[in-house]
């Protein structure tokens, strides 16, 4: 065999070994690919969609029940008291007897006179009565006692005069004005809707805090120095585009916010939105405008790129 012949038959099956080699070096088919495709990682997600129940801003602050209106009941002549008809706690109308007295004289000149015509019947009595229906917040004396002309004898408080007295921070002066009314809720729960009434003009020099008086319609009997929160609305949205706020995500600077729509099943866009108002559990998107149908992710959405691969957590 000539050299010639030996180093073309060498050639020739070197060039048959790459052929070889390149065809198992590229031999992915359409196959493997559509199965490196469905083995790319996706994020498991929850989803949400946006909510239009109305928002508000407000802070809370307390107030304390009481009666602005308290009748003193005094005694009308020195003596001693024949009859007490109210106890502390006892409910009184208007013009019911409370007490009466009977001074020394008309004891000793009743007694005489009894005794010579029984006919008569002399008692010389005072009647003392109530001037407005209320409840008897105190009673200072019992039968028998002797008291002076002016002594008090009981206080009844007037139920017509029952409000709520809430100190306010003189910086939120501006925002009582705009309450057209207020929220005041009960330690049990329950809620009662109030309004603003004038302002004491008096500020206290430690606290800065002004006294409002809040007045409510109610047929409970609330006992005076419950202390109820009455809520003060700063701003309010009745219509927004809201979603939760782990919806929302910011970069470190709190300067830039987005959040991730999702465009189909799988795949999920950063879109940057503007806020507007915030609450404890909701943040409104002034901009861009979505619509009821769209879908953002819920939780899964840290550290996503712009264009992620998602896979819906329906659990």
């Amino acid at each position: 065999m000539s050299s010639k012949q030996l180093c073309y038959k060498v050639t020739l099956g070197l060039a048959s070994i790459c052929l070889i080699l390149s065809a198992c070096g590229s031999g992915s088919t359409p196959g493997d690919q559509a199965v490196e495709r469905a083995t790319e990682p996706k994020t498991p997600v929850s989803i949400t969609q946006i909510s239009n129940e109305p928002l508000s801003d407000y802070i809370e602050l307390n107030a304390t029940a009481t009666f602005q209106q308290k009748g003193i009941i005094k005694a009308s002549s020195n003596g001693y008291l024949q009859t007490v008809n109210v106890k502390k706690g006892d409910y009184v109308k208007g013009g019911q007897t409370l007490f009466t007295v009977i001074t020394k004289e008309a004891r000793s000149i009743g007694n005489a006179i009894n005794s010579l015509d029984p006919s008569f019947k002399f008692t010389g009595l005072t009647r003392i009565t109530a001037n407005t229906a209320g409840f008897a917040g105190e009673v200072s004396h019992q039968k028998g006692d002797y008291v002076q002309e002016g002594e008090q004898l009981a206080v009844i408080t007037n139920l017509n005069s029952f409000v709520f007295l809430m100190d306010l921070p003189y910086e939120l002066t501006g925002i009582i004005k705009n309450q057209k009314a207020l929220e005041v809720t009960l330690p049990d729960g329950e809620k009662l809707i109030g309004k603003v009434g004038s302002a004491l003009p008096i500020v206290d020099s430690a606290s800065q805090t002004q006294r409002i008086i809040i007045q409510v319609k109610t047929q409970k009997l609330i006992p005076e120095g419950l202390i109820a929160k009455v809520k003060l609305i700063r701003s309010e949205s009745l219509n927004p585009i809201a979603l939760p706020k782990e919806a929302i995500l910011a970069n470190e600077t709190q300067d830039e916010f987005w959040v991730m729509k999702l465009i189909n099943d799988t795949m999920a866009v950063k879109v940057n939105i503007q806020k507007g108002l915030e609450t404890g559990s909701y943040v409104e998107i002034k901009s861009p405008l979505f619509k009821p149908a769209d879908r953002f992710i819920l939780t899964g959405n840290y550290g996503l790129p712009d264009t992620a691969k998602i896979i819906i957590n329906h659990k």
